[in-house]
Formats: structure tokens, sequence, C-alpha cells
């Protein structure tokens, strides 16, 4: 699996963020990830990621365990976090070959790999500004291109539209279609158009808990809406 959660739980003081869910991914899946605010989402992706420790449970990526096994994990994975953090001082070019370094890559392969990304998440016009000087949907291309950047096998991308313009939303969306080609993909949205464009499935959390993990097939079949059926497990 790419991604393997086993009864994962993490606690602050008498609240419980992520109540023992469990839920995989198979290679190459691009899967929804959806609740309303404070369900979970953002927690669980952050362990996912190795930015928390569980309180409980396993989670593993690429099949390495993110606690026990961190580092190959985390080489596995291409995160932008939902406020994609980004130096502001630094050009776009300059910041790429830097997150390059960091994840150990160099020279001539480096800077190819960097022209790839900067041509396939159109950031040719704005190559030589400072991130500081781009719009906000600028520096989400940026931040998928340095996710994206060490061709890793799994993106986990949290909410990755959050507030952009229509036209915007469509061209990121694009970029995670195109970009994620042939990668297991987990992506958190309240767009629901969004899911319905990119998603092979679906999984609902609900105050720290899965309340669904379907097909969008299968949800259709149900005769309701993604909205309708989002909106009867979450109240």
């Amino acid at each position: 699996m790419s991604i393997q959660v086993t009864n994962l739980t993490k606690i602050y003081g008498s609240q419980r963020a992520v109540d023992g869910i469990s839920f995989s991914l198979k290679p190459g899946e691009i899967v929804g990830f959806l609740g309303p605010n404070g369900a979970g989402k953002s927690t669980t992706m952050k362990i996912l990621t190795g930015y928390l420790n569980a309180s409980s449970g396993t989670a593993a990526v690429a099949d390495f365990d993110v606690n026990q096994q961190p580092l190959p994990a985390r080489r596995a994975i291409g995160y932008l976090p939902e406020h994609n953090p980004l130096y502001l001082d630094m050009y776009v070019r300059e910041f790429l070959l830097f997150s390059g370094k960091l994840y150990g890559m160099s020279g001539a392969s480096l800077k190819a790999r960097v022209e790839e990304m900067i041509a396939l998440c159109g950031l040719e016009v704005e190559k030589r500004k400072k991130i500081g000087q781009l719009s906000k949907g600028y520096r989400q291309r940026v931040g998928l291109a340095q996710s994206f950047l060490h061709d890793p096998a799994v993106l986990i991308l949290d909410e990755p539209t959050t507030g952009l313009d229509p036209n915007q939303i469509q061209e990121i969306r694009e970029l995670i279609r195109t970009a994620g080609h042939n990668k297991t993909v987990l992506f958190s949205t309240h767009i629901m158009q969004e899911v319905e464009a990119l998603c092979d499935r679906v999984i609902i959390i609900n105050k720290g808990k899965v309340v669904s993990d379907s097909s969008l097939e299968a949800l259709r079949q149900t005769g309701k809406s993604l909205e309708d059926t989002f909106r009867s497990l979450t109240l």
C-alpha cells in the first residue's frame, strides 16, 4: 500500500482530534479527504508527513512506518500544507534549487528537474521574481512545484486551492491531475466539484472518525449528490 493508517489516534488534552481511524490507499489512487473544519483532516496529514506524532496507532507511507522509519517515509512524500510555507525573499528558481538540495539532489540533474517543474507548473513568466512578489495562485504553483520536485511516490495536499479564484482553481486542478499521473494522491478540500473532477475515491471524516470510505461511483449510485452525502454524514 502507498498509505496505510491503522487505528490512528491523536489526543490533545481531553480532545480526540483523530479517533482510531483506519484506511489505506493503493498506488495510483487519487483520493479526496473530506470533512468539516476541525474534523481531523490536517492532523491526520501532519502525522502522515511526520510533523506530528500520533498518540497511538500506526501510519506508513510507501511501506515505511512514519514513526520508526521517518527519513525514508518523508523521501517518498511530496507535501503541500494548508498554509503554504515559502521563503518570500527567495527567487522562484533559487527556492526550487534550495529545496532540491534538501532532498539530496544536486548538479545537472537538479537543474534540469527544476526547469522541468517550472515548465510543468506554469512558472516560466514568474521564475525570475521573488516569491513575495507573486499572486496567491502563483505561490500555490511554487508550493506544488516544490512538492513534486523529487518525484515522490505519494502526494499529500492539504486544501491546495483554498483562497484561489475560479480560474486559478481550474489551473491548479489540472496541474494536480497532470503532475499526479501515476502517483498516489491524498488531498483535502471543501470543493465538491474538485472531488468529482479528480478523485477515484472519497474518505469522509467527522469528529475524528471515518464516517465513509467509498468510491465516487458507489456514492453516485446512492442517488444523492456528493454534497448531500457529505452533509448527511457530517451533521
